[in-house]
């Protein structure tokens, strides 16, 4: 072929045009790398949020490639150049580079809940991604420069049309790489952790409450110990060997391990090298059951974490005002506490919980010994969160004061029932996710605030054959609390408003808005002063 040629000046200049459309097409293909990142670098997350949305990035993809080339052709067919090889033929490709930075520019501004986090391993499917590119971009040159001589370079055009494949493509072909990678992350972890022969090593798990606990027994434990707390909600064996090798200094004495799982065996997975002496059962539902399947698949990972437990030191508290991890609780063999206000055997309780704008007041009951205590948490769920933590204390042999002092000192969680007052209104930000249990619990604190109630959601996602029926029954909930409701997307939609009308619910105080930034435009119309508003659950962007 002639256009391989040393001499052919179409050859460097396919080459730096390959080059550079390998650059550009790891920016545009932003959004697909943002869903498999959120998807747990899991494949069926990435091709359901295809079907979910009908491909709705990928029709802008087919629109800027259509539009380029046909800007393309027409240029030549001005130029008159079809057939000729001069430099016009391809000028056309202006149009293509533009159309193109604006769609990346369009891209990066939208609104994002969870912007993409540029990893080491987002680094890597980027230049796999721009090698890939490349070689594609080139390859199509040259057999277009061979046969297709009228459109020449602009075939490049059509190169973004493969970026929706091309990017699991890339993504398969690293995954033996990234593996490797992985499993020296985690065995460097376990050759840290043998150092620590006096590190007291403790597993949090659950369907939902497992961050709020962890973050509440990390500021008790603090009162006594030196506590390393893996940090946001890393509860992955990359996120917690990570914490292992980055985080966990010498002097530190106890180890707080979120532990988090979407299939049977993750957290078992965890145990191996963390092994944990101590466990705590947060509450199990329902969440997630898309990717279990089945309820008794979900008891059984989390009872992973009791079951890698050493069978003479191990010692488990169980969440007694959940019925799932009351079931575990029936189970275990080890050493063992159940704890709740409602549980008659539990000696841990809390009484006279009152909310204000202050935050929470509640009586605690440790061993017979009652005291007044004053958080800035807020909701029952995180009450109860806190007796698991008030037991654990106990274990470890804090004093009733140190307990007493680390309640004072908790922080509210960003975006878990969180507190927020303006010169107006009141706002209960619980946007982080929701659960069955979790979302009831932010009704009922609902209840203690405002004039006026607005609930702004986009229902309850990941439950499977039950989603319909959960949103049907949390659209009834709502109507005994809400003035106003505001349902964010389309996916649980009418589930939630059959679940509204059945209770009574006006259509009239009933909205839909497409994203969380529509909800909040929205709301602008009818807010009032003294309005108290919950955002509950706001979908991460692979279900929008």
């Amino acid at each position: 072929m002639k256009f391989f040629s040393l001499n052919n000046i179409d050859l460097y200049f396919a080459i730096a045009l390959a080059l550079i459309n390998g650059v550009l097409m790891c920016f545009a293909s932003y959004k697909f790398f943002q869903i498999i990142q959120l998807s747990g670098y899991k494949l069926k997350g990435y091709f359901a949020w295809l079907k979910d949305t009908k491909a709705r990035y990928v029709s802008r993809i087919v629109l800027l490639s259509v539009l380029s080339l046909f800007c393309v052709l027409v240029t030549n067919a001005l130029f008159n150049v079809f057939l000729s090889n001069t430099v016009f033929s391809s000028i056309g490709l202006i149009f293509y580079f533009y159309f193109t930075i604006v769609f990346i520019k369009n891209l990066y501004s939208a609104p994002k809940k969870v912007p993409l986090k540029l990893t080491s391993r987002m680094t890597r499917l980027n230049i796999a991604l721009g090698i890939f590119s490349s070689a594609l971009s080139f390859i199509v040159m040259a057999v277009s420069v061979e046969y297709l001589g009228f459109i020449k370079f602009g075939v490049l055009c059509l190169v973004p049309l493969l970026m929706p494949i091309l990017v699991p493509i890339v993504h398969i072909v690293l995954i033996p790489l990234e593996k490797l990678i992985i499993n020296s992350y985690i065995i460097r972890a376990k050759k840290k952790l043998k150092k620590y022969n006096n590190l007291i090593k403790i597993g949090i798990t659950g369907s939902f409450g497992k961050t709020s606990t962890k973050y509440i027994l990390n500021t008790i434990l603090s009162q006594k110990y030196k506590v390393c707390m893996s940090p946001h909600s890393f509860n992955t064996p990359t996120g917690l060997s990570k914490v292992v090798n980055n985080y966990l200094e010498p002097t530190d004495e106890i180890l707080i391990a979120e532990m988090g799982a979407r299939r049977v065996g993750d957290i078992k997975q965890l145990c191996k090298f963390i092994n944990p002496k101590y466990a705590i059962i947060t509450g199990i539902g329902n969440q997630h059951l898309l990717n279990f399947k089945t309820e008794e698949n979900i008891l059984k990972t989390k009872n992973e974490l009791v079951e890698s437990l050493p069978k003479e030191e191990g010692i488990a508290v169980f969440n007694a005002n959940n019925e799932g991890a009351l079931k575990l609780y029936d189970k275990c063999t080890l050493k063992k506490y159940a704890v709740g206000s409602s549980y008659k055997q539990s000696n841990i309780k809390a009484s006279n919980i009152k909310y204000s704008e202050n935050g929470t007041t509640f009586s605690l009951t440790i061993n017979k010994n009652s005291y007044n205590c004053k958080t800035m948490l807020l909701g029952e769920h995180n009450i109860e969160n806190i007796l698991l933590c008030v037991q654990f204390a106990k274990i470890l042999g804090l004093s009733d004061e140190q307990i007493l002092f680390g309640i004072a000192e908790l922080k509210p969680i960003p975006h878990r029932l969180e507190l927020i007052k303006t010169d107006s209104n009141i706002i209960l930000d619980d946007s982080y996710n929701a659960s069955v249990d979790g979302s009831s619990m932010a009704l009922k604190t609902l209840k203690n605030f405002g004039k006026r109630r607005i609930v702004i959601t986009p229902g309850l996602v990941e439950l499977g054959e039950k989603e319909k029926e959960e949103n049907t029954n949390f659209g009834k909930k709502i109507a005994e609390v809400a003035d106003i409701v505001v349902i964010v997307n389309k996916q649980n939609f009418e589930a939630i408003k059959q679940g509204l009308n059945e209770k009574g619910f006006k259509d009239e105080n009933i909205y839909q808005a497409t994203t969380l930034e529509q909800a909040k435009i929205l709301m602008k119309d009818f807010i009032k002063k003294d309005d108290a508003i919950l955002f509950e659950n706001d979908l991460p962007d692979n279900y929008i």
